[in-house]
């Protein structure tokens, strides 16, 4: 019998030669580029610093493209964003101390985002490694400690040889499901010092499935086919897991009404008769799925945001599909099944009976026509206006990525498809630098990023970005002259605002400066003017001067 371990692969000679004959001038930061190549990466997101120079070095002996940010938090927000739309492992490249710590905000976002990034940082020389009176430029007394609560794993790198493994390793653990953001460690010294070790080679790590237990979708099965109101919270596993389509085949053969979270967004067609779309900050809604007998969530832990604010109070047997353990019955009790998205789903399709229900595409109609009624009731109707504009003027096809700005929060409940935002962590100023990474991926075609003007004044260095690597983003700014969703929190919670009113530039002239063309639009010329710009090769700026208001909450 042959055992896996008895295999051992032989080198051709060669590989023999090429491994004691390696080229000279390579150094550990050498190492560090080859593994990432080894590994499949083709392109890297990141801001040198004194410590990470050898690793920055190398990248002019290699095949791989840089794309340098202006701030490491951008940074890390556009390399999430290459994450989401890849669906690979985006590499980070940082410097010690204050480099590494300002990625943190970025870093959060992936982790609750569930995007793989391997950020890999320097570290003072390996003697002051875990002391932190050194006295070494950046240091810190444990800097791993910092990233520790954020990312899935760390890696501590204390030798050359232990770098292609290190990094291996948190690549398999940034692209097992659940998808994550991990972090990587090494000292300066050992990223300058010269190596004579060989050339990395082309390597696999390829994480394991999360295959559900079978006992658990028979049960599931059995429950769905039976039940008589059921309904499917859809969640942002299934966009991750790329498992729409299984979704799709499933809720139509259950006639299961779908309704999609914010994060999940795109995982069910929106004009399909059994969409109940994403109006999940509506108590009609919430009504629907409390009173579904069989309640499947497959890739959401029910959170805040998905359970209009914890006020959701499922009197239905749930079925829990998720890929991250931790948020497994986190919320509410369960059938708990600890899976992909796409391969529970696959199961199900396998073992399920077929239900007809002539009567669920009706009930779906009556609960939008419910929710826009409530809608229609309010003064609404220049938003509403302005954010068909946006879709209006948006090619098919073309990503979208938005940041914590009122018409965002608009856009979850009702922008008609896939949609990226930063509400996984809620940071600001993940618009546009997201948009950048996006591009990146693909700079054949344009990408859009919407932004706040206290938002866009998180990212206005990366506008030297876009010119820079020439990146067809268009930047939306809706210009409402503060922090707007605070001021409306605060006016409603204390009868007026403090600390939302905002100083700032003239954008336009801002971009222009940059080099970036820009324009000022209104509400009537918006859908014109955004197309216009996103037709235009390159980087634009179009801002919208308005004052925006969200629809009433229903959750209280």
């Amino acid at each position: 019998m042959t055992h896996d371990h008895d295999l051992v692969l032989r080198p051709t000679p060669r590989q023999v030669e090429a491994a004691l004959n390696p080229p000279p001038g390579r150094n550990g930061g050498d190492l560090v580029v080859e593994t990432l190549a080894g590994l499949g990466a083709t392109t890297v997101f990141g801001l040198p610093g004194q410590h990470a120079l050898g690793m920055f070095d190398a990248l002019r002996r290699s095949d791989l493209r840089y794309v340098g940010l202006r701030v490491e938090n951008n940074a890390g927000f556009a390399a999430d964003a290459y994450g989401r739309v890849t669906g690979e492992a985006a590499p980070l490249l940082l410097s010690t101390g204050p480099g590494a710590l300002t990625s943190l905000a970025a870093l959060q976002e992936a982790a609750a985002a569930s995007s793989p990034v391997v950020a890999i940082s320097s570290q003072v020389p390996a003697a002051g490694l875990g002391g932190g009176r050194h006295g070494y430029l950046h240091e810190l007394r444990d800097q791993k400690a910092s990233f520790r609560d954020v990312v899935k794993s760390v890696h501590t790198v204390r030798s050359q040889s232990q770098i292609p493994s290190a990094i291996a390793a948190a690549w398999e653990s940034a692209l097992t499901a659940p998808h994550g953001p991990v972090w990587v460690e090494i000292p300066q010294d050992v990223l300058l010092a010269e190596t004579a070790l060989p050339v990395v080679t082309p390597m696999d790590a390829f994480p394991e499935d999360v295959v559900p237990r079978p006992e658990l979708t028979a049960v599931a099965a059995e429950l769905l086919a039976n039940a008589a109101r059921p309904a499917i919270i859809a969640g942002g596993g299934v966009v991750r897991a790329d498992a729409a389509g299984k979704l799709l085949a499933l809720a139509e053969r259950l006639d299961a009404p779908v309704v999609t979270t914010f994060g999940g967004k795109g995982a069910f067609p929106w004009e399909h008769p059994l969409s109940l779309q994403s109006w999940l900050e509506d108590r009609h809604t919430t009504d629907f799925l409390e009173d579904a007998d069989v309640l499947l969530v497959v890739g959401s832990g029910l959170g805040e945001l998905s359970s209009n604010y914890h006020t959701f109070k499922p009197r239905g047997r749930i079925v829990q599909i998720e890929a991250d353990l931790g948020k497994l019955e986190s919320n509410h009790p369960a059938l708990g099944i600890h899976a992909d998205a796409r391969i529970a789903l696959q199961a199900l399709l396998e073992t399920v009976t077929d239900r007809t229900d002539e009567t669920a595409a009706d009930r779906v109609r009556t609960v939008l026509d419910k929710v826009r009624a409530r809608i229609d009731a309010q003064d609404l109707g220049e938003e509403r206006r302005i954010l068909a504009a946006v879709r209006e003027a948006l090619p098919a096809g073309a990503p979208s990525f938005w940041d914590m700005t009122i018409l965002a929060y608009w856009a979850w409940s009702a922008w008609p498809g896939a949609m990226h935002s930063a509400q996984g962590a809620g940071g600001l100023g993940y618009g546009f630098p997201a948009a950048l990474g996006a591009a990146a991926a693909d700079p054949e075609h344009p990408v859009l990023a919407v932004s706040g003007d206290g938002g866009a004044m998180y990212s206005i260095a990366e506008l030297a970005t876009a010119r820079q690597y020439d990146l067809p983003v268009t930047w939306l700014i809706v210009d409402d002259g503060g922090y707007g969703i605070l001021r409306e929190y605060m006016t409603d919670t204390f009868g007026e605002a403090t600390a939302t009113e905002l100083a700032r530039p003239d954008f336009v002239a801002l971009a222009e400066s940059f080099g970036v063309p820009a324009v000022r639009t209104t509400p009537d010329t918006l859908t014109a003017d955004l197309a216009k710009a996103l037709a235009a090769p390159g980087p634009s700026v179009v801002v919208l001067p308005a004052l925006l208001k969200m629809f009433a909450p229903t959750h209280l």
